[in-house]
């Protein structure tokens, strides 16, 4: 790992003058190697477990065509494009990303529309959110996620003098969030909003809005998305069955999901029933090597896996957080304040997941960052993780004394 390290060092290696706002490459050593070997082992961790939940998808007649390796192939794909993606993203300044936020944002919402054209978007399972580019397909609510984040970073930015105002500050910015929900909602991805709003909010929240405001959109979000629940046959059915997912109106229906991971973490106990031997995955858990990939971990790993997971994604909020705030300490507010916003995205995504998977959160169609099966989220995954680097990167070269 050293070797490779730096190797990586020799094809991206900059002198001691590079400088954080130039386009120079930057040094593998001049940013927080921990945060990187935490993501690796995240990845090449959720590599395995794909693997081992997908392997006997093909004895499936949905899935006969394909090969037993499918999916840790299309995944090994997606982790060797998302590399590529991530490396050219850390080449490039943060003073650039803040010069694109606007305009990603536009990108994002033309996306946004245009997965719901018919022909267009792709339909799974009555939801109509990827847009095929032949052998693969990208997902614009992933991307969208990340636009946000650096348009709200980018929007606190321009509007700190006028901060404390809610029709000059708040409302713009509530607007354009509402905007992406209402595409989001109709194709429909709830789960994708909820980040959304999530990470717009914590950045409003960071970027110093009055607490009162803060306060009052939190409980307009909450009424919007009780009213969504509330509005929504099927949505209320999904609470219902999380409420008793073993019942017998519920167990074979919008309850099996829940049931069945519930059965998997069970099974595993302490220290699980050792790698490949989960039986949930073998039919009976759907979805077992995306949305419910944390279920076979429990099975397979028991106690003492899951809480590795939790404990990894527990220490990596941590430190993305720590690295916002020493740019905002470095007078770099908006590299503070997206750094703070992945923290925010990858730290709440995770939360999400873990906790319908173990039972406390109502079944939300939100994968696990950095493991589940996915390109388009493994994609954006990196390309954010790969920024915080690049902010951490230009903090470090501030603080030896360099110029921005």
């Amino acid at each position: 790992m050293n070797a490779l390290v730096t190797r990586l060092g020799g094809w991206f290696g900059g002198g001691r003058g590079d400088y954080a706002g130039r386009a120079a490459p930057a040094r593998v050593q001049g940013f927080d190697q921990p945060l990187l070997w935490v993501t690796v082992a995240l990845l090449a961790f959720g590599l395995v477990m794909v693997y081992s939940a997908s392997i006997a998808l093909p004895d499936n007649p949905r899935f006969a065509r394909y090969a037993h390796t499918h999916f840790l192939a299309r995944h090994l794909l997606s982790l060797g494009l998302g590399f590529v993606v991530a490396l050219l993203a850390f080449q490039v300044p943060v003073a650039t990303w803040e010069k694109a936020a606007p305009w990603l944002f536009v990108v994002s919402l033309l996306l946004l529309v245009v997965v719901l054209i018919p022909h267009v978007g792709k339909g799974v399972n009555g939801a109509r959110r990827w847009i095929g580019l032949g052998a693969m397909s990208f997902q614009p609510s992933e991307l969208a996620k990340f636009a946000v984040l650096l348009y709200a970073s980018d929007y606190m930015v321009r509007k700190m003098d006028v901060k404390e105002r809610f029709f000059r500050a708040v409302l713009p910015m509530a607007v354009a969030v509402a905007v992406v929900g209402v595409l989001l909602l109709a194709e429909p991805d709830m789960g994708a909003f909820m980040v959304i709003a999530v990470i717009a909010m914590g950045i409003l929240f960071l970027g110093g809005v009055n607490a009162r405001m803060f306060f009052l959109i939190a409980a307009v979000m909450v009424v919007a998305f009780m009213l969504m629940i509330a509005l929504s046959e099927w949505r209320r059915e999904r609470i219902f069955a999380y409420l008793d997912p073993f019942s017998e109106a519920h167990a074979l229906g919008k309850g099996y999901q829940l049931s069945h991971s519930l059965i998997a973490i069970g099974r595993g106990e302490i220290f699980g029933v050792g790698l490949g031997g989960s039986v949930e995955k073998l039919h009976w858990l759907p979805e077992a090597h995306t949305d419910f990939l944390l279920a076979v971990i429990g099975e397979e790993f028991g106690l003492v896996g899951v809480l590795v997971v939790i404990g990894c994604f527990l220490w990596m909020t941590r430190r993305i957080m720590h690295i916002g705030r020493q740019a905002v300490a470095l007078d770099r507010v908006f590299a503070g304040l997206v750094a703070q916003g992945v923290g925010l995205w990858i730290g709440f995504q995770a939360f999400i997941n873990m906790g319908v998977n173990l039972g406390a959160l109502p079944t939300k169609g939100l994968t696990l960052p950095l493991m589940s099966y996915g390109g388009s989220a493994i994609l954006m995954n990196l390309v954010a993780l790969a920024v915080v680097l690049r902010i951490d990167y230009e903090n470090r070269v501030l603080m030896r004394g360099g110029r921005s």
